[in-house]
């Protein structure tokens, strides 16, 4: 028996030195946290990113999905062979698909026509069924995301919905994984946390154990114009008016999601779409980070916090890069779509060509 676990125990040794995995579902997490140097080097403090693109499916949703997914196993809901619902803006899907191929799921995906078409290939490339419903209509249409889903459930005999916006789940996947590794990263010295809010998930439970560490840790939400989430924060009003198109995806909401605890926001901030894609394609020339639409706007977030004295030289900042910027070559980094939506008209860019030699 002793020579059986001393066997077992050196080959789990020689695995984690080797950089062996048993499946792909072992590398979600433990991602790291790089310094921003040329972006940051007049601002105030020291800038950290928290770059999530080092998740295997390339989002801070691969830890929502497996955590959500290996919690409905232990409680007995999902067994093999059933099928996993969610609405999703892409992300969340990608990351729902991969598990769900690994533990032998099928997996069915409403998304938001706002979705980037590369999105939209990528969860079909691994094996979801994909409905794609209009955005701009409001949360109780029966064409919206959040409606289809449910009636996708309803007509799926042994399905679940994960309905990830009313999850308490989402916040616990952050508290356990994401809140710990910033905190040991900045050995205990963060003073502020910079993060998009969309669902609310990873804001709220990244905070939550933060703030239980240290109170005065500041935390700062980044919303988008047209979105509800920044006024009913300040007023805990929902206001409609508030709501109209906007482009950055994974970012702000038409309605007010329980998985965010507002209570652990300190403030938001609101940012353009034009500013979000501009400062997106900023990070990647100037850090050579290639990151994300939202990535983009919690830099841009930053930018408008210095400009308002926000930081000192002795802060340790923190902003959340969620996601990977091959999800919006077909938008943010295209340049007939930046020229589309008039984002180059205001704002001069140097544009690198591409020459064909013939």
């Amino acid at each position: 028996m002793s020579n059986n676990f001393n066997r077992l125990l050196k080959i789990t040794f020689m695995k984690e030195n080797k950089n062996v995995f048993d499946n792909v579902l072992q590398l979600i997490g433990n991602t790291p946290l790089i310094k921003l140097n040329r972006m940051t080097a007049n601002f105030d403090g020291d800038f950290y990113a928290k770059v999530e693109a080092f998740n295997p499916g390339h989002s801070s949703k691969d830890r929502i999905a497996l955590h959500i997914i290996e919690e409905a196993e232990r409680q007995g809901i999902l067994t093999p062979g059933d099928t996993i619902i969610e609405t999703t803006s892409g992300n969340t899907g990608f990351s729902l698909a991969l598990v769900s191929i690994i533990k032998g799921y099928d997996c069915i995906l409403a998304v938001s026509s706002k979705s980037s078409a590369d999105k939209i290939d990528m969860l079909k490339s691994m094996g979801a069924k994909v409905y794609v419903c209009p955005a701009h209509v409001k949360a109780d249409d029966p064409r919206s995301y959040y409606e289809v889903a449910k009636r996708l459930h309803e007509e799926n005999k042994g399905s679940i919905y994960i309905n990830q916006y009313f999850n308490q789940l989402n916040i616990d996947a952050h508290y356990n994984s994401t809140g710990p590794e910033i905190w040991d990263q900045t050995e205990g010295e963060i003073t502020h946390l910079i993060a998009c809010s969309g669902t609310g998930g990873t804001i709220s439970g990244i905070s939550k154990y933060l703030k239980e560490q240290n109170p005065s840790v500041k935390v700062i939400g980044v919303d988008a114009y047209g979105s509800v989430l920044k006024k009913y924060h300040e007023t805990r009003e929902f206001d409609h008016k508030e709501i109209y198109p906007y482009r950055i995806e994974g970012l702000g909401k038409n309605l007010i999601p329980t998985a965010t605890d507002f209570d652990l926001i300190d403030k938001f901030v609101k940012v353009t779409d034009e500013e979000s894609a501009h400062t997106a394609r900023e990070i990647s020339n100037t850090e050579g980070l290639f990151v994300g639409y939202t990535s983009g706007a919690a830099m841009q977030a930053i930018k408008q916090l210095q400009e308002e004295g926000e930081f000192k030289s002795t802060d340790k900042v923190v902003v959340i890069f969620p996601d990977h910027g091959s999800r919006y070559m077909s938008k943010v980094y295209n340049d007939k779509w930046m020229e589309d939506q008039g984002f180059f008209d205001s704002k001069s860019e140097v544009q690198a060509t591409i020459e064909y030699i013939k």
